[in-house]
Formats: C-alpha cells, sequence, structure tokens
C-alpha cells in the first residue's frame, strides 16, 4: 500500500470516525428535549428531560400542580419517552374513550410486564391479539348478569368483617382487607379466606406489594426510559434476578388454584367462580392454564386492593368528617331502623350512595391511573400526540378540579346527591360533566368489575355506619382529639391511607347482638373449615342459566 493510499484511507477513516461521533452527540442531544408541536409542559434538561423534577413521594401533587398550570393536557419528556398528561373529563372522553382504537395500548414495562408477569398480566398487555381475546374473556365472565351471582359472597364477607370489628375493632385495616380479600378469591377461584393469616393469601398479597414496590422503583423507570439497559446481564442487575424469582413464585401459586378448581369442577364440588367459566371456556377457545391462572389472579389481586384502599379511606373520611358520619346514621336509622341494610335499600338511601360516590372521588387509589400508550400518530386541540407516547390520565387532578368540586378536599357528599348513576352508567354518559370519577379507568381499558366494586363498597358503608360508631381517639397526653392526616399515604402502584387510630365501637348493645344474630344466620351454611357447603341459595350455577 502507497504511502498516499494509506493516508487517504486514514483520512476516510477518521472523517468516518468523527460522523459518528458527531451522530451520537446529535442523537444525545435530542434525548430529553420537548420534541416540536407537543403539548406545552415544564421546561426540560439535556438526557433528563423532566425525570429531575418528579418527585419520589407524592408525585401526584406534583402532577396536579403541573395541571393547574398548563391545562387541560401537558407534556413531559421522561427520556427518551414522551408523555401526555390528561387533567380534563373533555380530554379524557375525546382521546382514552372515542379514539380508544389508538389510545388503548400500554407502555412497554420491560420490569412490570416481562419479567415479573411472563407477558402474562392484563393490565400492561398491549393491546395485541392476546389482550383482545382476554378482554372478549372478561367481559363475558363478568358481565352484569353474571356478576349478579356472586352476592351471597358478597352478604356473607360484609357479615364476617362486622362480626370482626365488633370483636377486635384496632385491627380494622386487616378485617377490610380479608373483607375485600375473601370476596375476590371466592369470585376468581371459589373457596373464602377466612383469616388474613392464611399462609397462601399472606404469600400472594407480598408477592403483590413487593411487586408493586419493584414495578414502581427508579431501576423499573430507568430500564423503560433507556432500553438499552435491558440488555444489560441479569447477573449485573439483582433487582431483575428479584423480579424473575417473583414472577416463578406467582405464576406457581396461580396455576395452583386454576388447576385446583380444575380438578373440584371435574369432582362436583366446585363453586362459582371465574375459574369454572374459564374452565369451560378453555374447551372452545385457545388459552393456556397459565394464562387462565393470571386472568384469575389479576382478579384477585387488583380487585382485592382496590376495594380494600378506598374503604379504608372512608373510615379516614369519616372520623375526620364526623359530621357527614352522623347524617348517613341518620338515613340509615330513618330507612333501615333495627335492620341490616341490603341492596334492595340502595333507591332509599341516597346519602349512602352519595358517600359511595365521594369516597371514591376521594380516594380514588391508582392516583395516576395506569398509564395507556398510542399506537399511532394523533393530534388534540392542535398539538401532536406521537404514536408509542404514554397517555397518564391525572386521576387525583381530576377529582381535584375546584371547578367541579369546590373545595376538593373537603368530604361532601351532597356533591352527588341527585346523581343515580352507577359507576358504570356514569363512565359511557355522553356528557363528560356527569361522570363521577375515574377509580375504573377510561376506554377500552375500563375495569369490567366495577359493578361488583360498587355492590361491596355500598354493602360496606351502609353496614359499618349503621352498626358502628367511627370516633376519634383521644391522645392520652394531650387529652386532645386525633385527626389523621389524609395526605399521609402508602404509595406504590395503589396508594391508600398509612394506619391511623380509630375508636370504632357499636351504637348501640341491640346493633352488636344483631351483629352476632346475623353472623349466625350464615354460618351453618358453612362447614367446619368456614367454607361453603354448597351452592348459596340464589346463585345461578347449574344449568347456567343467565338471570335477567
Amino acid at each position: 500500500m502507497s504511502v498516499n493510499t494509506y493516508f487517504n484511507l486514514s483520512k476516510t477513516l477518521y472523517a468516518v470516525v468523527f460522523a459518528i461521533f458527531l451522530s451520537g452527540v446529535w442523537t444525545l442531544s435530542k434525548i430529553g428535549r420537548r420534541p416540536k408541536a407537543l403539548p406545552p409542559g415544564p421546561p426540560t434538561l439535556p438526557i433528563l428531560g423532566n425525570l429531575h423534577q418528579i418527585p419520589s413521594q407524592k408525585s401526584h401533587l406534583q402532577f396536579e400542580k403541573w395541571s393547574r398550570e398548563y391545562g387541560p393536557i401537558y407534556s413531559l419528556v421522561l427520556g427518551t419517552r414522551p408523555v401526555i398528561v390528561l387533567n380534563s373529563a373533555q380530554a379524557v372522553k375525546d382521546l382514552l374513550d372515542r379514539r380508544g382504537a389508538i389510545y388503548s395500548s400500554r407502555p412497554e414495562s420491560y420490569m412490570a410486564q416481562a419479567v415479573l408477569s411472563g407477558g402474562l398480566r392484563v393490565l400492561f398487555m398491549d393491546d395485541g391479539s392476546t389482550w383482545k381475546t382476554v378482554r372478549q374473556l372478561a367481559h363475558r365472565i363478568l358481565n352484569v348478569a353474571a356478576a349478579r351471582t356472586y352476592v351471597p359472597y358478597q352478604d356473607l364477607e360484609n357479615r364476617a368483617m362486622l362480626k370482626s370489628m365488633l370483636e377486635v375493632p384496632a385491627h380494622f385495616i386487616n378485617h377490610i382487607r380479608r373483607y375485600s380479600g375473601s370476596l375476590t378469591t371466592q369470585m376468581a377461584f371459589g373457596f373464602r379466606t377466612t383469616t388474613i393469616e392464611d399462609p397462601k393469601f399472606k404469600q400472594t398479597f407480598d408477592i403483590f406489594d413487593r411487586n408493586s414496590e419493584i414495578t414502581t422503583s427508579t431501576a423499573a423507570s430507568l430500564l423503560d426510559l433507556f432500553p438499552i439497559l435491558q440488555s444489560v446481564p441479569d447477573c449485573m442487575l439483582p433487582l431483575v434476578q428479584e423480579a424473575r424469582e417473583l414472577h416463578r413464585r406467582e405464576c406457581q401459586l396461580f396455576r395452583e388454584y386454576y388447576l385446583d378448581a380444575k380438578r373440584r369442577l371435574q369432582d362436583g364440588t366446585a363453586k362459582p367462580c371465574v375459574c369454572v367459566d374459564l374452565v369451560r371456556l378453555q374447551q372452545t377457545e385457545d388459552f393456556s392454564d397459565d394464562m387462565a391462572a393470571y386472568i384469575s389472579g389479576a382478579l384477585l389481586q387488583a380487585g382485592s386492593e382496590t376495594t380494600a384502599s378506598i374503604l379504608v379511606g372512608f373510615i379516614q373520611a369519616m372520623v375526620i368528617f364526623p359530621n357527614v358520619a352522623r347524617a348517613a346514621q341518620a338515613e340509615l336509622d330513618r330507612v333501615c331502623g333495627d335492620r341490616l341494610p341490603d341492596l334492595n335499600d340502595v333507591p332509599e338511601l341516597p346519602y349512602i350512595r352519595a358517600c359511595a360516590k365521594e369516597t371514591l372521588r376521594w380516594m380514588p387509589g391508582f392516583l395516576l391511573g395506569i398509564p395507556h400508550a398510542t399506537t399511532q400518530e394523533d393530534t388534540y386541540l392542535g398539538y401532536r400526540i406521537p404514536k408509542g407516547a404514554t397517555v397518564i390520565m391525572n386521576v387525583w387532578a381530576l377529582h381535584s378540579d375546584p371547578d367541579r368540586y369546590p373545595n376538593p378536599r373537603q368530604f361532601e357528599p351532597m356533591r352527588y346527591i341527585d346523581d343515580h348513576q352507577t359507576s358504570e352508567e356514569a363512565a359511557t354518559n355522553a356528557d363528560v360533566l356527569q361522570r363521577d370519577h375515574f377509580v375504573f379507568g377510561a376506554g377500552r381499558r375500563r375495569c369490567q368489575g366495577m359493578h361488583i366494586a360498587d355492590r361491596s363498597m355500598y354493602l360496606a358503608i351502609s353496614r359499618l355506619l349503621w352498626a358502628f360508631d367511627l370516633m376519634r381517639v383521644i391522645d392520652p397526653v394531650t387529652k386532645r382529639a386525633v385527626v389523621p392526616d389524609p395526605d399521609a399515604l402508602v404509595e406504590g402502584l395503589m396508594a391508600m391511607p398509612k394506619p391511623f387510630p380509630v375508636n370504632i365501637t357499636p351504637r348501640s348493645g341491640e346493633k352488636a347482638q344483631r351483629v352476632r344474630e346475623e353472623w349466625q344466620k350464615v354460618r351453618p351454611m358453612l362447614d367446619e373449615a368456614g367454607q361453603w357447603k354448597a351452592v348459596p341459595e340464589g346463585l345461578i350455577w347449574k344449568d347456567e342459566v343467565e338471570t335477567v
């Protein structure tokens, strides 16, 4: 090779390397910047975008603050990912509801879906063919007619909760978690959870709690925002190793539940539940045992914890706002007298129904919803919404809008006194201002079991207030009443109030005796282990005739 040729090749090589370097610098300089035509939002920094501005605790308050500053829709840039935040009922209706065909996917969630769930968790699935199949199955097994068959489960577990509150009121949070947990183990798998100390129940929710911690961790966010990190070997990422082991344990647990329901269906001992419906559907539809196990397992985790967190919020609200409890009790005494309220009383108890709606608004659980993602580019209000953008429904800001809810942190049921809609009717109302809350999501990702949650909420609220006074605890040192802090939250994928003191006492000796009697009425229907002896009366099950 001549000197000139060598020199020319060297110049070319240097030019290529320099060009690659400049290209890399240019690419890095674009990361973190807000692309043109996106909705407005807070200023960004290179690489980070707005990551540095999102607090690790109480981030919902920062998201609400931005909503007041930037209006019904704003954008954030988190590393390589554009995020669109919806802050008005109109924006949610226009995009998530009316344009659901392109707003029903989920953002890539490497840790939550690929690692912790093996791609099987419905909550985080993209809107591909698998999710569409699961959605159709869920509609068939959680529709309103099918849900009526679970009313005896709800009634039984509610009576058990009242009895526990009477006997050990200090453990009220555990009683609520067992109530919602046992209801969902029955609905999902066909068996009761008679104690919160049940080993499998504890294992299920220990896994769920750790999943939530990992999903919302900084490491999980970085793996999503900078996908190149996903290629790092697991041996260098201990959290990923732990997540894979959690998925293995969770999958094994859900499979055991599901296969046990299969066996009980074969030997004729199965009780009505989602798993029984899935076993039958499996004969005509193409899905695996693992998929069926995760469908029912997801119902167990999401349904149980959502109801529990909201009900704990309700008790906290009654302690902070005792005038509301007194007004509700006056209505219950007028309508129900000495008997336990039931679902037939709903039309006659408008203030109780309003309390349930205000509870869902006041303590929504999923403060920022579950993120959606776009499958194609769109425009809204003159702004560009890129394909693949993460779309957040800012539930906390929606529920705290002072224009719709004056004094939003006041618990005021009268906001809803003339609202007779169920959650599902409100969610599908063409008038956006008639939607009562956004707890159960929007569009095609809306929870299909919200009518079940409505009933569980109503029974719990009406019967707790009928039976008990929920009063402030007096501090033994200061002699002053302790008022819980509504902003003190246990945060994660879902938020709920941090434990707080409350003095729960029966309203009278007669009501305490009635609570015991109501439990004794249903106790003969259970065996020594506390499980149903037979299918409860009124359940449509053996002949599978649909109720009307």
